[in-house]
């Protein structure tokens, strides 16, 4: 499967959103900061409430288990954020296309770029790819961007290591007794 660059980097940003602790305005701006997010200016209380409101709705289209009901969410989603797609070449970055509107908050911002970047992987038939860890105490959502779709966990280096490890000591027992 072939994810652009853009595309990637929003899907980074949307997984991060839907994984972090969105308690206060630092912790917003720090994401902004992380994703290197462009035009956006002082950030308040009410873009607080209102990322946590489209984080929300991503979320339910990660956890959707239809594709038709996955389409309606991302079709509202997108919608709701007036989208506008413009070319644009801001900040020392190549031509790439932005979705939203110039002057758009930061919800508006990551609803019309995330809704068109799950957008790209529904149409490509690819919305099994967005899952959430299997490991039975973490449940963090990831996109899974591996060759054959056989990614089980959020980060191999801790929920799939430690279950690979518990698995190699219960079976380290069972051959021991």
């Amino acid at each position: 499967m072939l994810i652009n660059h853009d595309t990637r980097c929003t899907l980074d940003a949307i997984v991060d959103l839907l994984n972090m602790d969105l308690d206060d305005l630092a912790a917003l701006e720090g994401f902004v900061e992380r994703h290197d997010i462009s035009g956006i200016d002082t950030l308040g209380e009410p873009d607080l409430a209102a990322v946590g409101s489209i984080r929300d709705r991503i979320a339910q289209v990660f956890d959707a288990t239809d594709t038709r009901y996955a389409a309606e969410l991302l079709n509202a989603l997108v919608a709701q954020a007036g989208t506008t797609p413009r070319l644009t070449d801001h900040d020392g970055y190549d031509w790439h296309v932005h979705y939203f509107a110039p002057g758009a908050s930061l919800a508006e911002h990551l609803a019309a770029d995330g809704g068109m970047a799950l957008a790209f992987l529904l149409v490509e038939g690819e919305r099994e790819r967005l899952r959430r860890c299997e490991a039975p105490d973490c449940g963090r959502a990831f996109v899974d961007l591996s060759r054959n779709r056989s990614r089980r966990y959020c980060d191999g280096r801790t929920c799939g290591n430690r279950l690979h490890v518990a698995a190699y000591r219960a079976r380290r027992r069972g051959a021991s007794d």
